[in-house]
């Protein structure tokens, strides 16, 4: 989308959400799903991003970061995207059974995002429940603690935690 412009530097908590290439359902693989998680602990720990919530569903993925000061998270999240892509497209499972762009080059992610930014807590907090209970609109689970691929079992302090994530301190 030309002309989708992004918010950086104003101290706020960022909702964020990227999409398989034309909605194909890439992050049912466990392979698919352990790379996006690995490409999250790279963002938080060697970015310095914050995150706050998170849900990997099969064909999308919603992030509520905390970016530091000076972060471009577009940029952030562009390289996140190329790294996952490379290396989950390349794995054997994949190969040949990708779907491929105009020209030819093999995608997993549509090349933009949509962000928002989340001004008060409880705004937050509200995204971060949308994200938990995704799995639960999708029917893929009946309960929020039963989707392993988001943070609701951080927040509940049990369950398989795949991701420390900050929490809330705003």
């Amino acid at each position: 989308m030309p002309g989708l412009r992004h918010f950086d530097n104003l101290g706020t908590a960022r909702f964020v959400t990227f999409t398989c290439y034309r909605r194909h359902r890439y992050l049912t693989s466990a392979f698919a799903r352990e790379i996006t998680v690995q490409g999250l602990v790279h963002l938080r720990t060697q970015r310095e991003i914050r995150i706050l919530g998170w849900v990997l569903m099969p064909e999308h993925v919603h992030l509520l970061l905390l970016p530091p000061d000076g972060l471009k998270l577009g940029e952030a999240i562009g390289q996140f995207k190329s790294w996952t892509a490379r290396q989950i497209l390349n794995a054997s499972e994949f190969k040949g059974g990708v779907l491929r762009r105009n020209d030819g080059s093999p995608a997993l992610w549509q090349r933009r995002c949509y962000d928002h930014n989340c001004r008060t807590a409880d705004v937050v907090r509200q995204k971060i429940a949308y994200c938990h209970k995704n799995p639960v609109r999708q029917k893929l689970v009946a309960e929020p603690a039963e989707w392993p691929w988001s943070s609701y079992n951080w927040y509940r302090g049990k369950g398989l935690i795949l991701l420390d994530i900050d929490g809330i301190e705003m």
